[in-house]
């Protein structure tokens, strides 16, 4: 089985979510997405796996948000625009396995594409 997870060391639940993997026998593709963000295309992937807009994959609480003019109102464009330039907005983590994908909110979550 092929897993990867878009990995932020730093947040509690990426890491939360990374060591269910591990407990499961499941060693995922880390990627570490502030280092190696995805671009455009990766991004639409995911949100198409996930069945969710921009919106939602956005951590508006960031500054980046605001600094790139985003809202409420933003064009999916202009998200995935913001996603590409600030990859810190993307909301983690991300799982993709088995030609689908979850955000490790709660980790237990990701368990559903296993």
């Amino acid at each position: 089985m092929n897993v990867t997870i878009w990995h932020n060391p730093r947040c509690s639940k990426s890491r939360a979510t990374l060591a269910l993997l591990h407990e499961r026998g499941i060693e995922p593709q880390v990627r570490l997405y502030l280092d190696s963000a995805p671009d455009a295309v990766e991004i639409c992937e995911a949100l198409k796996l996930l069945g969710v807009p921009a919106m939602d994959l956005l951590r508006r609480g960031e500054p980046e948000f605001h600094e790139a003019g985003l809202s409420d109102i933003s064009s999916e464009d202009d998200l995935i625009a913001a996603m590409v330039d600030f990859p810190k907005l993307i909301e983690r983590p991300v799982v993709l396995a088995n030609g689908k994908a979850r955000m490790g909110r709660p980790p237990e979550s990701v368990l559903e594409i296993l």
